[in-house]
């Protein structure tokens, strides 16, 4: 490749970056809106995001399968943990395979909500096809913050941002 196909390629790239930067610093458009309600059953339990309006919810989409989903996981238990009832952390797994959620649910995830999900039906409401993504509804139901990626939830600044919900 001759110098100026390089140098043109170079600078399409750099433009490319640029833009995509651009737009990570922007808000999501779910942010401030209601958020979509949904009840999941999964044979188990029943859980409908509306009744638990009230208090914060974070609201977890994960897979058994998915190794950032199951590295948050202690961090959601134990923010659940730390929280108590001032936040319920809402985890909705998109597993198929009822038994490997079942074991694992049942030896990791003590103390938090969970539900099986294996359509996609919840997830699909929120545009979430990557996992984990997280989305922070506050006690009015509205969408505060959204989280892509494994995060840890007892960290001082989100413990601090929990308490002031």
């Amino acid at each position: 490749m001759n110098i100026s196909k390089r140098l043109a390629t170079l600078l399409a790239l750099a433009a490319l970056v640029l833009a995509l930067g651009s737009c990570r610093n922007s808000e999501p458009a779910e942010i401030g809106k209601t958020a979509p309600d949904f009840t999941v059953s999964d044979g188990q339990k029943t859980v409908q995001l509306s009744q638990l309006r009230g208090k914060p919810v974070l609201l977890n989409f994960w897979a058994t399968w998915c190794p950032p989903c199951v590295q948050e996981v202690p961090a959601l238990v134990a923010l659940q943990q730390q929280m108590g009832d001032k936040v319920t952390v809402l985890a909705v797994s998109m597993d198929v395979d009822a038994d490997a959620y079942n074991a694992f649910t049942s030896k990791r995830m003590q103390g938090v909500l969970t539900v099986r999900d294996p359509d996609h039906k919840s997830s699909t409401l929120y545009g979430t096809f990557a996992y984990p993504e997280t989305f922070l509804i506050g006690r009015d139901g509205k969408i505060q913050r959204k989280f892509i990626g494994a995060v840890e939830w007892t960290s001082p600044e989100m413990i601090e941002y929990f308490k002031k919900l």
